[in-house]
């Protein structure tokens, strides 16, 4: 059975919470789903957000959140929480948590300093009553569960976009290719994504579109349409309204999964049961070292995706999910 407080019931109506989630991209967005669930058992709470300001667009535009804050000490305080849930770990957010002057703060149990929290959440396998390893937005929306949501299916990641059609999106039906990441133990070899692309286009008539972070190097996807450092915003409108994603695991993942859109995702050593594409269509190839995924395997996956040429982009536009 799964194992639950009555924290939530708790609170007064209007009651402020604060969830803490500095970084980074993909646990940003993985974050959504929880922030939802706490929203949807109780409206009339405001909640708000700490996370880094090179993360707060994850948050902008979402109407559970009422308020993105700034990662100090003061603006927690002037916010004034009654629960403060911290879902990142670590010194700094510890400290904020405990500087918040929250009622009840709370924290996953393996968290330290444990003696932080007031209310210390136990693993979501004890929460849920399970054995099986959890996605991170389980593991994340499980501590709304223990304190006292009702315990139900996560839903998908909440991102939103602005309407209409990014000006940097090609005409003509588009994948959105991400062909970096933070270390080159997570990254498929770029030669390897240059004959995915030259496929995807010939092929499928997909024309690719090649984006990176800034300062990151695309000089070898040239031949494409290539997107470096753009801001999320627009990054989000290019991956809502894209026919497909592919990139290795990373954050852009994550944002392309918050829209449904289908995906091809590269794993090395990192473990894909725990980060896979969070409900959306999607085909996971992973290999450590990651070079030994070959484009024809690739390809493979990319056929067993149903892959749409064209989308109902309006309907992205206004349903949030």
């Amino acid at each position: 059975m799964p194992t639950q407080t009555d924290t939530v019931q708790r609170l007064a109506a209007g009651s402020r919470v604060a969830f803490v989630r500095l970084r980074s991209l993909g646990d940003c967005v993985l974050s959504t789903p929880a922030i939802h669930l706490l929203k949807q058992a109780r409206p009339d709470l405001q909640i708000a957000v700490v996370a880094e300001p090179r993360f707060a667009a994850v948050f902008e535009g979402n109407p559970d959140v009422a308020r993105v804050l700034s990662p100090s000490a003061r603006a927690l305080r002037e916010f004034a929480p009654v629960l403060c849930l911290n879902l990142h770990g670590g010194t700094r957010s510890a400290r904020l948590t405990l500087l918040s002057g929250a009622r009840f703060r709370a924290g996953f149990d393996i968290f330290r300093p444990g003696w932080i929290y007031n209310t210390p959440v136990p693993t979501a396998q004890e929460i849920l009553g399970i054995t099986r390893r959890v996605h991170t937005a389980e593991h994340q929306a499980s501590a709304v569960f223990y304190l006292g949501v009702p315990v139900q299916e996560v839903p998908r990641a909440r991102v939103y976009a602005a309407p209409g059609r990014s000006a940097r999106a090609p005409a003509e039906p588009y994948v959105v290719i991400h062909p970096t990441a933070a270390t080159p133990e997570k990254t498929w070899p770029a030669a390897f994504y240059l004959e995915l692309a030259r496929h995807l286009s010939q092929d499928l008539g997909l024309e690719p579109v090649i984006i990176g972070g800034p300062g990151e190097d695309l000089s070898r996807f040239q031949i494409w349409r290539t997107l470096g450092g753009e801001p999320l915003p627009e990054v989000a409108r290019l991956l809502r309204d894209a026919s497909l994603f592919i990139g290795n695991d990373s954050g852009p993942a994550h944002v392309a999964a918050a829209f449904g859109t289908p995906q091809l995702v590269f794993f090395g050593p990192s473990d894909e049961e725990v980060w896979y594409p969070w409900r959306t269509e999607s085909q996971v190839l992973k290999a450590d070292p990651i070079h030994v995924i070959g484009v024809d395997q690739a390809i493979g996956a990319v056929r067993k995706l149903a892959v749409p040429k064209l989308k109902d982009t309006r309907v992205r536009e206004l349903r949030p999910l």
